[in-house]
Protein backbone atom coordinates (compact mmCIF):
# COMPACT_ATOMS: atom_id res chain seq x y z
CA UNK A 1 0.00 0.00 0.00
CA UNK A 2 2.92 2.26 0.30
CA UNK A 3 4.67 1.70 -2.46
CA UNK A 4 1.25 2.15 -4.36
CA UNK A 5 0.56 6.03 -3.04
CA UNK A 6 4.53 6.24 -3.16
CA UNK A 7 4.20 5.95 -7.04
CA UNK A 8 1.79 8.77 -7.34
CA UNK A 9 4.46 11.04 -6.21
CA UNK A 10 7.09 9.99 -8.72
CA UNK A 11 8.55 11.65 -11.62
CA UNK A 12 6.95 10.12 -14.79
CA UNK A 13 9.64 11.57 -17.35
CA UNK A 14 13.03 9.10 -18.34
CA UNK A 15 15.05 12.69 -17.08
CA UNK A 16 13.26 12.14 -13.57
CA UNK A 17 13.74 9.36 -13.14
CA UNK A 18 16.79 8.54 -14.05
CA UNK A 19 18.58 11.47 -11.92
CA UNK A 20 16.00 9.92 -8.85
CA UNK A 21 17.72 7.00 -9.37
CA UNK A 22 21.43 8.45 -10.05
CA UNK A 23 21.36 11.64 -7.60
CA UNK A 24 19.15 10.64 -4.73
CA UNK A 25 21.41 8.17 -3.64
CA UNK A 26 24.70 10.46 -3.63
CA UNK A 27 22.64 13.09 -1.96
CA UNK A 28 21.34 10.81 0.51
CA UNK A 29 24.89 9.64 1.20
CA UNK A 30 26.12 12.90 1.54
CA UNK A 31 23.64 13.84 3.78
CA UNK A 32 24.07 11.21 5.87
CA UNK A 33 27.94 11.41 5.93
CA UNK A 34 28.27 14.74 6.70
CA UNK A 35 25.52 14.89 9.39
CA UNK A 36 27.85 12.02 11.18
CA UNK A 37 31.12 13.72 10.29
CA UNK A 38 29.71 17.12 11.54
CA UNK A 39 28.38 15.73 14.55
CA UNK A 40 31.53 13.75 15.86
CA UNK A 41 33.41 16.77 14.57
CA UNK A 42 31.51 19.78 16.69
CA UNK A 43 31.07 16.96 19.64
CA UNK A 44 35.19 16.43 19.84
CA UNK A 45 36.18 19.69 19.13
CA UNK A 46 33.62 21.40 21.92
CA UNK A 47 34.42 18.64 24.22
CA UNK A 48 37.81 19.79 24.21
CA UNK A 49 37.39 23.08 24.59
CA UNK A 50 34.76 23.16 27.22
CA UNK A 51 37.79 21.27 29.23
CA UNK A 52 39.81 23.47 28.82
CA UNK A 53 38.32 26.48 29.33
CA UNK A 54 36.84 24.98 32.47
CA UNK A 55 40.13 24.88 34.15
CA UNK A 56 40.63 28.06 33.44
CA UNK A 57 37.41 29.17 35.16
CA UNK A 58 39.01 26.89 38.26
CA UNK A 59 41.95 28.94 38.02
CA UNK A 60 40.26 31.58 38.82
CA UNK A 61 38.49 30.44 41.51
CA UNK A 62 42.23 29.37 42.67
CA UNK A 63 43.15 32.97 42.20
CA UNK A 64 40.10 34.51 44.51
CA UNK A 65 41.10 32.18 46.87
CA UNK A 66 44.30 33.69 47.23
CA UNK A 67 43.70 37.23 46.66
CA UNK A 68 44.17 38.22 49.99
CA UNK A 69 47.68 36.84 50.18
CA UNK A 70 48.27 37.85 46.89
CA UNK A 71 46.56 40.58 45.56
CA UNK A 72 47.63 41.23 42.18
CA UNK A 73 47.04 37.08 41.07
CA UNK A 74 43.07 37.68 40.64
CA UNK A 75 43.43 40.87 37.79
CA UNK A 76 46.59 39.24 36.10
CA UNK A 77 44.18 35.89 35.79
CA UNK A 78 41.49 37.54 34.46
CA UNK A 79 43.58 40.21 32.13
CA UNK A 80 45.33 36.87 30.76
CA UNK A 81 42.69 34.79 30.13
CA UNK A 82 40.34 37.44 29.31
CA UNK A 83 37.40 36.55 31.86
CA UNK A 84 35.19 38.98 33.89
CA UNK A 85 33.99 38.30 37.21
CA UNK A 86 30.86 39.78 39.06
CA UNK A 87 29.31 39.30 42.30
CA UNK A 88 25.26 39.67 41.97
CA UNK A 89 22.77 39.53 44.73
CA UNK A 90 21.12 36.06 43.05
CA UNK A 91 22.16 33.82 40.62
CA UNK A 92 20.46 32.37 37.48
CA UNK A 93 18.90 28.67 38.79
CA UNK A 94 17.73 27.49 34.60
CA UNK A 95 20.13 26.74 31.52
CA UNK A 96 19.03 28.90 28.40
CA UNK A 97 20.02 28.84 24.56
CA UNK A 98 18.92 28.99 21.56
CA UNK A 99 16.96 26.13 19.98
CA UNK A 100 19.25 25.49 16.87
CA UNK A 101 22.57 25.93 19.40
CA UNK A 102 23.27 21.86 19.65
CA UNK A 103 26.36 22.41 20.28
CA UNK A 104 25.17 23.79 23.60
CA UNK A 105 23.76 21.13 24.98
CA UNK A 106 27.33 19.56 25.45
CA UNK A 107 29.02 22.58 27.11
CA UNK A 108 26.36 22.80 29.63
CA UNK A 109 26.88 19.11 30.31
CA UNK A 110 30.34 19.37 30.18
CA UNK A 111 30.35 22.46 32.46
CA UNK A 112 28.34 20.86 35.11
CA UNK A 113 29.88 17.70 35.17
CA UNK A 114 33.59 19.24 35.18
CA UNK A 115 32.54 22.48 37.88
CA UNK A 116 30.78 20.98 40.50
CA UNK A 117 29.78 24.82 41.76
CA UNK A 118 27.65 25.61 38.09
CA UNK A 119 24.29 26.03 38.81
CA UNK A 120 23.27 27.19 35.57
CA UNK A 121 25.03 27.97 32.31
CA UNK A 122 23.52 30.60 30.05
CA UNK A 123 24.25 30.68 26.22
CA UNK A 124 21.70 33.50 24.79
CA UNK A 125 23.48 34.41 21.84
CA UNK A 126 26.61 33.45 19.99
CA UNK A 127 28.91 36.22 21.28
CA UNK A 128 29.04 35.13 25.66
CA UNK A 129 28.93 32.28 27.95
CA UNK A 130 27.55 32.96 31.27
CA UNK A 131 28.19 30.99 34.36
CA UNK A 132 26.76 30.95 37.51
CA UNK A 133 28.76 29.49 40.29
CA UNK A 134 27.99 29.05 44.11
CA UNK A 135 31.06 29.67 46.21
CA UNK A 136 31.72 29.90 49.38
CA UNK A 137 32.89 33.66 49.13
CA UNK A 138 29.37 34.06 47.86
CA UNK A 139 27.43 33.73 44.44
CA UNK A 140 29.58 34.19 41.66
CA UNK A 141 29.35 35.03 37.61
CA UNK A 142 31.62 33.95 35.17
CA UNK A 143 31.66 35.65 31.70
CA UNK A 144 33.97 34.68 28.83
CA UNK A 145 33.73 35.23 24.78
CA UNK A 146 31.97 31.83 23.12
CA UNK A 147 34.95 31.27 20.65
CA UNK A 148 36.84 29.96 23.54
CA UNK A 149 34.69 26.79 23.57
CA UNK A 150 33.02 26.70 19.58
CA UNK A 151 34.94 25.90 16.61
CA UNK A 152 35.69 28.90 14.54
CA UNK A 153 34.20 29.00 10.69
CA UNK A 154 31.89 26.11 11.90
CA UNK A 155 29.89 26.93 8.78
CA UNK A 156 32.25 26.20 6.25
CA UNK A 157 31.95 22.39 5.91
CA UNK A 158 28.05 22.81 5.22
CA UNK A 159 29.13 25.80 2.62
CA UNK A 160 31.75 23.38 0.68
CA UNK A 161 29.31 20.65 0.82
CA UNK A 162 26.53 22.85 -0.65
CA UNK A 163 28.86 24.46 -3.40
CA UNK A 164 30.22 21.15 -4.27
CA UNK A 165 27.18 19.32 -3.94
CA UNK A 166 25.50 21.41 -6.38
CA UNK A 167 28.37 21.57 -8.79
CA UNK A 168 28.50 18.07 -8.90
CA UNK A 169 24.74 17.47 -9.40
CA UNK A 170 24.89 19.96 -12.11
CA UNK A 171 27.84 17.98 -13.69
CA UNK A 172 25.63 14.89 -13.68
CA UNK A 173 23.22 16.65 -15.30
CA UNK A 174 24.72 17.34 -17.92
CA UNK A 175 26.23 13.98 -18.05
CA UNK A 176 22.67 12.38 -17.72
CA UNK A 177 20.99 14.88 -20.68
CA UNK A 178 23.75 13.25 -22.82
CA UNK A 179 23.34 10.18 -22.26
CA UNK A 180 19.13 10.33 -22.55
CA UNK A 181 18.75 12.63 -25.54
CA UNK A 182 19.49 9.98 -28.05
CA UNK A 183 16.75 7.70 -26.19
CA UNK A 184 13.91 11.05 -26.46
CA UNK A 185 14.98 11.82 -30.23
CA UNK A 186 14.58 8.12 -30.83
CA UNK A 187 10.88 8.08 -29.44
CA UNK A 188 10.15 11.49 -30.91
CA UNK A 189 11.32 9.59 -34.48
CA UNK A 190 9.25 6.69 -33.70
CA UNK A 191 6.41 8.89 -32.38
CA UNK A 192 6.44 10.48 -35.66
CA UNK A 193 6.78 7.85 -37.61
CA UNK A 194 3.32 6.19 -35.70
CA UNK A 195 1.90 9.43 -36.81
CA UNK A 196 3.10 8.67 -40.31
CA UNK A 197 5.75 11.67 -40.64
CA UNK A 198 9.15 10.05 -41.42
CA UNK A 199 12.28 12.25 -39.41
CA UNK A 200 15.74 12.08 -40.15
CA UNK A 201 17.60 9.90 -37.64
CA UNK A 202 21.00 8.58 -37.07
CA UNK A 203 21.63 6.51 -33.78
CA UNK A 204 23.67 7.77 -31.47
CA UNK A 205 24.61 7.65 -27.48
CA UNK A 206 25.36 4.16 -25.82
CA UNK A 207 25.82 1.10 -27.56
CA UNK A 208 22.36 -0.24 -26.39
CA UNK A 209 20.59 2.94 -27.87
CA UNK A 210 22.29 2.50 -30.88
CA UNK A 211 21.42 -1.02 -31.44
CA UNK A 212 17.60 0.27 -30.63
CA UNK A 213 17.67 3.03 -33.06
CA UNK A 214 19.18 0.89 -35.86
CA UNK A 215 16.61 -1.68 -35.38
CA UNK A 216 14.01 1.42 -35.06
CA UNK A 217 15.82 2.15 -39.00
CA UNK A 218 15.15 -1.06 -40.21
CA UNK A 219 11.38 -1.30 -39.34
CA UNK A 220 11.31 1.85 -40.91
CA UNK A 221 12.30 1.07 -43.93
CA UNK A 222 10.68 -2.41 -44.19
CA UNK A 223 7.26 -0.70 -43.58
CA UNK A 224 8.22 1.66 -45.82
CA UNK A 225 9.26 -0.50 -48.56
CA UNK A 226 5.95 -2.90 -48.24
CA UNK A 227 4.13 0.07 -48.11
CA UNK A 228 5.45 1.42 -51.62
CA UNK A 229 5.23 -2.64 -52.57
CA UNK A 230 1.31 -2.54 -52.01
CA UNK A 231 0.82 0.95 -53.74
CA UNK A 232 2.15 -0.46 -56.72
CA UNK A 233 0.70 -3.95 -56.42
CA UNK A 234 -3.09 -2.27 -55.70
CA UNK A 235 -2.14 0.38 -58.80
CA UNK A 236 -1.76 -2.53 -61.40
CA UNK A 237 -5.15 -4.38 -59.46
CA UNK A 238 -7.34 -1.44 -59.85
CA UNK A 239 -6.09 -1.30 -63.83
CA UNK A 240 -6.52 -4.70 -63.89
CA UNK A 241 -10.28 -4.81 -61.96
CA UNK A 242 -11.47 -1.99 -63.62
CA UNK A 243 -10.88 -3.03 -67.34
CA UNK A 244 -13.47 -5.96 -66.96
CA UNK A 245 -16.28 -3.22 -64.97
CA UNK A 246 -15.90 -1.30 -68.09
CA UNK A 247 -15.99 -4.06 -70.39
CA UNK A 248 -19.22 -5.06 -68.71
CA UNK A 249 -20.98 -1.75 -68.76
CA UNK A 250 -19.94 -1.59 -72.62
CA UNK A 251 -22.01 -4.61 -72.89
CA UNK A 252 -24.74 -3.82 -70.95
CA UNK A 253 -25.32 -0.60 -73.20
CA UNK A 254 -26.21 -2.76 -76.21
CA UNK A 255 -28.83 -4.40 -73.97
CA UNK A 256 -32.58 -3.38 -73.92
CA UNK A 257 -33.74 -1.21 -71.60
CA UNK A 258 -36.22 -3.22 -69.55
CA UNK A 259 -32.59 -6.02 -69.24
CA UNK A 260 -30.10 -3.43 -68.47
CA UNK A 261 -31.26 -1.65 -65.48
CA UNK A 262 -30.57 -4.54 -62.99
CA UNK A 263 -27.44 -5.49 -64.39
CA UNK A 264 -26.25 -2.40 -64.14
CA UNK A 265 -27.16 -1.21 -60.63
CA UNK A 266 -25.15 -4.92 -60.24
CA UNK A 267 -21.77 -3.37 -61.66
CA UNK A 268 -22.54 -0.40 -59.75
CA UNK A 269 -22.87 -2.03 -56.87
CA UNK A 270 -19.65 -3.90 -57.71
CA UNK A 271 -18.04 -0.73 -58.55
CA UNK A 272 -19.02 0.64 -55.25
CA UNK A 273 -17.13 -2.52 -53.28
CA UNK A 274 -14.24 -2.23 -55.39
CA UNK A 275 -13.54 1.28 -54.70
CA UNK A 276 -14.01 0.33 -50.64
CA UNK A 277 -12.16 -2.45 -51.33
CA UNK A 278 -9.21 -0.76 -52.60
CA UNK A 279 -9.58 2.39 -50.04
CA UNK A 280 -9.32 0.27 -47.29
CA UNK A 281 -6.11 -2.04 -48.80
CA UNK A 282 -4.45 1.45 -50.17
CA UNK A 283 -4.51 2.82 -46.54
CA UNK A 284 -3.55 5.98 -45.01
CA UNK A 285 -0.17 6.38 -46.59
CA UNK A 286 -1.09 7.14 -50.13
CA UNK A 287 -0.99 11.07 -49.97
CA UNK A 288 1.40 13.42 -48.12
CA UNK A 289 1.26 15.21 -44.93
CA UNK A 290 0.73 18.76 -45.48
CA UNK A 291 -0.31 22.58 -43.67
CA UNK A 292 -4.48 21.62 -43.74
CA UNK A 293 -7.29 23.74 -42.60
CA UNK A 294 -9.51 21.25 -40.77
CA UNK A 295 -12.67 22.95 -41.25
CA UNK A 296 -12.24 24.11 -44.94
CA UNK A 297 -12.15 20.21 -45.45
CA UNK A 298 -15.20 19.51 -44.06
CA UNK A 299 -17.07 22.73 -45.00
CA UNK A 300 -16.66 21.29 -48.64
CA UNK A 301 -17.37 17.77 -47.92
CA UNK A 302 -20.56 18.88 -46.83
CA UNK A 303 -21.04 21.17 -49.38
CA UNK A 304 -20.69 18.24 -51.58
CA UNK A 305 -23.45 16.49 -49.85
CA UNK A 306 -25.95 19.49 -49.54
CA UNK A 307 -25.67 19.70 -53.20
CA UNK A 308 -26.55 16.36 -53.81
CA UNK A 309 -29.70 16.82 -51.87
CA UNK A 310 -28.63 14.71 -48.34
CA UNK A 311 -29.48 16.49 -45.06
CA UNK A 312 -26.07 17.11 -43.38
CA UNK A 313 -25.67 20.95 -41.73
CA UNK A 314 -22.00 22.09 -40.63
CA UNK A 315 -22.28 23.59 -37.41
CA UNK A 316 -20.24 26.54 -35.88
CA UNK A 317 -16.82 25.29 -35.42
CA UNK A 318 -14.52 25.68 -33.08
CA UNK A 319 -11.42 27.53 -33.02
CA UNK A 320 -9.43 27.80 -36.38
CA UNK A 321 -5.91 27.18 -38.01
CA UNK A 322 -3.48 24.73 -40.25
CA UNK A 323 -2.41 21.40 -39.05
CA UNK A 324 -0.20 18.72 -40.71
CA UNK A 325 -2.71 16.52 -42.17
CA UNK A 326 -3.08 13.76 -44.64
CA UNK A 327 -5.95 15.53 -46.64
CA UNK A 328 -7.14 12.58 -48.67
CA UNK A 329 -7.29 10.01 -46.03
CA UNK A 330 -9.13 12.62 -43.53
CA UNK A 331 -11.57 13.80 -46.32
CA UNK A 332 -12.13 9.91 -46.77
CA UNK A 333 -12.63 9.28 -43.29
CA UNK A 334 -14.98 11.98 -42.74
CA UNK A 335 -16.84 11.19 -45.84
CA UNK A 336 -17.35 7.64 -44.86
CA UNK A 337 -18.88 8.89 -41.33
CA UNK A 338 -20.85 10.97 -42.86
CA UNK A 339 -22.03 8.76 -45.23
CA UNK A 340 -22.71 6.06 -42.75
CA UNK A 341 -24.95 8.74 -41.13
CA UNK A 342 -27.01 9.43 -44.29
CA UNK A 343 -27.65 5.69 -44.37
CA UNK A 344 -28.47 4.86 -41.32
CA UNK A 345 -30.82 8.09 -40.79
CA UNK A 346 -32.65 10.85 -42.16
CA UNK A 347 -30.27 13.72 -41.12
CA UNK A 348 -26.50 14.29 -40.05
CA UNK A 349 -24.99 16.92 -38.00
CA UNK A 350 -21.22 17.61 -38.14
CA UNK A 351 -19.15 19.70 -36.16
CA UNK A 352 -15.38 20.96 -35.77
CA UNK A 353 -12.96 21.61 -32.75
CA UNK A 354 -9.53 22.75 -33.14
CA UNK A 355 -7.55 22.87 -29.90
CA UNK A 356 -3.69 23.22 -29.14
CA UNK A 357 -3.37 19.51 -28.39
CA UNK A 358 -6.41 17.87 -31.11
CA UNK A 359 -8.75 18.48 -33.50
CA UNK A 360 -11.98 16.80 -33.16
CA UNK A 361 -14.51 16.14 -36.02
CA UNK A 362 -17.86 14.91 -34.61
CA UNK A 363 -20.62 13.34 -36.89
CA UNK A 364 -23.67 12.93 -35.03
CA UNK A 365 -26.93 11.33 -36.55
CA UNK A 366 -30.44 10.43 -36.06
CA UNK A 367 -30.38 6.78 -36.59
CA UNK A 368 -30.88 3.54 -34.67
CA UNK A 369 -27.10 3.85 -33.64
CA UNK A 370 -24.84 1.05 -32.32
CA UNK A 371 -25.57 -0.84 -28.81
CA UNK A 372 -22.09 0.11 -26.37
CA UNK A 373 -21.30 -3.45 -26.31
CA UNK A 374 -20.72 -3.44 -30.01
CA UNK A 375 -18.83 -0.68 -30.41
CA UNK A 376 -15.65 -2.17 -30.53
CA UNK A 377 -16.68 -4.97 -33.04
CA UNK A 378 -17.98 -2.11 -35.32
CA UNK A 379 -14.73 -0.89 -35.59
CA UNK A 380 -13.57 -4.31 -37.35
CA UNK A 381 -12.71 -4.68 -40.98
CA UNK A 382 -15.76 -6.00 -43.08
CA UNK A 383 -18.20 -5.90 -39.47
CA UNK A 384 -21.85 -5.35 -40.83
CA UNK A 385 -24.39 -4.96 -38.37
CA UNK A 386 -26.89 -3.95 -40.47
CA UNK A 387 -29.41 -6.30 -38.87
CA UNK A 388 -29.88 -3.94 -36.05
CA UNK A 389 -29.96 -0.92 -38.26
CA UNK A 390 -31.78 0.50 -40.88
CA UNK A 391 -31.32 0.20 -44.34
CA UNK A 392 -32.05 2.97 -46.44
CA UNK A 393 -29.82 3.64 -48.75
CA UNK A 394 -28.73 0.28 -49.53
CA UNK A 395 -26.25 -2.49 -47.65
CA UNK A 396 -23.16 -1.26 -46.42
CA UNK A 397 -19.28 -2.78 -47.09
CA UNK A 398 -18.83 -3.28 -43.60
CA UNK A 399 -15.08 -0.93 -43.95
CA UNK A 400 -16.47 2.87 -43.41
CA UNK A 401 -15.58 2.79 -39.76
CA UNK A 402 -12.36 0.90 -39.58
CA UNK A 403 -11.17 3.03 -42.41
CA UNK A 404 -11.52 6.31 -40.29
CA UNK A 405 -10.46 4.19 -37.41
CA UNK A 406 -6.98 3.72 -39.18
CA UNK A 407 -6.51 6.96 -40.31
CA UNK A 408 -7.11 8.55 -36.61
CA UNK A 409 -4.51 6.27 -35.47
CA UNK A 410 -2.11 7.60 -38.36
CA UNK A 411 -2.74 10.34 -37.26
CA UNK A 412 -1.65 10.04 -33.61
CA UNK A 413 -5.85 9.85 -32.07
CA UNK A 414 -8.55 7.88 -32.35
CA UNK A 415 -11.86 7.15 -33.32
CA UNK A 416 -14.09 7.34 -30.30
CA UNK A 417 -18.45 5.98 -30.76
CA UNK A 418 -21.39 7.14 -28.43
CA UNK A 419 -24.86 7.87 -28.37
CA UNK A 420 -26.08 11.31 -29.65
CA UNK A 421 -27.73 13.33 -26.88
CA UNK A 422 -28.49 15.76 -29.73
CA UNK A 423 -30.44 13.93 -32.18
CA UNK A 424 -30.23 9.98 -30.96
CA UNK A 425 -28.30 8.37 -32.82
CA UNK A 426 -25.01 7.48 -32.90
CA UNK A 427 -22.02 9.75 -32.58
CA UNK A 428 -19.03 9.09 -34.06
CA UNK A 429 -15.90 11.35 -33.13
CA UNK A 430 -12.69 11.36 -35.12
CA UNK A 431 -9.85 12.79 -33.23
CA UNK A 432 -6.46 13.30 -34.86
CA UNK A 433 -3.63 14.71 -32.59
CA UNK A 434 -1.24 17.69 -33.42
Amino acid sequence: MFFRWLKHYMPRSLYGRAALILILPVVLLQVVVSFVLVSRHFEGVTEQMTFATSREVMLVLEAMEVSDTYPDALPTVLETLDISVSHPEALATEDTRLWYDFSGIIMTRDFKKLLPNVQAVELVDDSKVVLSLATASGPLVVEFDRKRVSASNSHQLFVNMLVFGALLTFVAYLYLRNQLRPIKRLAVAAEAFGRGHSLPYSPRGAIEVRAAGNAFLDMRARIERQIEQRTLMLSGVSHDLRTPLTRFKLGLSLLEDEDREPLEKDVEEMQRMLDAFLDFARGVYADESEDTDPTALVENLVNSYTRSGAAVTLNEPVGAGEIPLRPASVRRAVDNLIGNAIRYGTRAEVSVEITEKYVRIRVEDDGPGIAPERYEEALKPFARLEPGRNQNKGMGVGLGLSIAADVARAHGGILRLGESTKLGGLRADLVLGR
